[in-house]
């Protein structure tokens, strides 16, 4: 069985991974017909990315810069990577023919240089039927769960629910060692329209990774309407 996942840091993918039946329950599952609809790309205005199909709104820290379009199409200089810094997510896209990257953006350049973690912001969007048996968006974590420790990252703790505005989501929290740095990375993971839909936080600090997070927000269909 082929299976996407997704990694900030690197692109890969990942075969042979079977999604888990033994996740525990959530509230934050597909629909009951898991029919894909078109999911628009969004847009980003006035500091702020929006997406109608996903009643979402996440802010973009003043001076960020976006690199959505680059990743989708492949076209991000690899060359330039600094091996030691292991936060610059140039490498990153969501594997996969029919996934999405919605936003791709980072505190500076990813081929820049810089002593700092590269604190980052990514949504991405790939299709469920991608995961065969994928109900519940706390499964998304066992194949992610695999990724991430091939990548040098550690579990904080088991995936656990949060709510933000009108929806619940599934998140997960890593972190890594990056010579004298320490990177945090949060993914928040929802089922919507047949998607699973992953917004990736990461930074150099819990509170780094917080302020980020506190940007975000989903609106009910009444608000969003207005």
């Amino acid at each position: 069985m082929r299976c996407c996942c997704l990694c900030l840091l690197i692109s890969l993918t990942v075969p042979g991974v079977q999604i888990s039946a033994q996740s525990s329950p959530s509230r934050a599952r597909a629909s009951k017909s898991g029919a894909e609809i078109e999911l628009e790309p969004g847009s980003v205005d006035n500091g702020s990315y929006r997406n109608k199909s996903l009643k979402l709104t996440c802010k973009i820290p003043d001076g960020w810069v976006l690199r959505t379009d680059e990743m989708n199409s492949g076209s991000q200089d690899r060359t330039t990577n600094d091996p030691a810094d292991s936060s610059k997510p140039a490498d990153a896209h969501v594997s996969g023919a029919e996934a999405k990257v919605l936003l791709a953006a980072f505190s500076r350049p990813p081929e820049a240089k810089g002593e700092e973690v590269n604190s980052s912001i990514l949504i991405a969007a790939e299709p469920m039927s991608a995961y065969p048996g994928l109900t519940d968006a706390a499964q998304y974590f066992g194949p992610l769960n695999e990724v991430a420790e091939a990548q040098g990252l550690t579990k904080d703790e088991d995936p656990y629910e949060v709510v933000i505005g009108s929806q619940t989501l599934v998140r997960g929290d890593f972190h890594k060692d990056v010579g004298t740095r320490v990177m945090r990375q949060s993914t928040l993971v929802m089922l919507s329209s047949g998607y699973a839909v992953s917004i990736t936080m990461i930074a150099g600090s819990d509170d780094a990774v917080g302020q980020l997070l506190n940007g975000l927000d989903f609106q009910s269909a009444a608000r969003s309407t207005k």
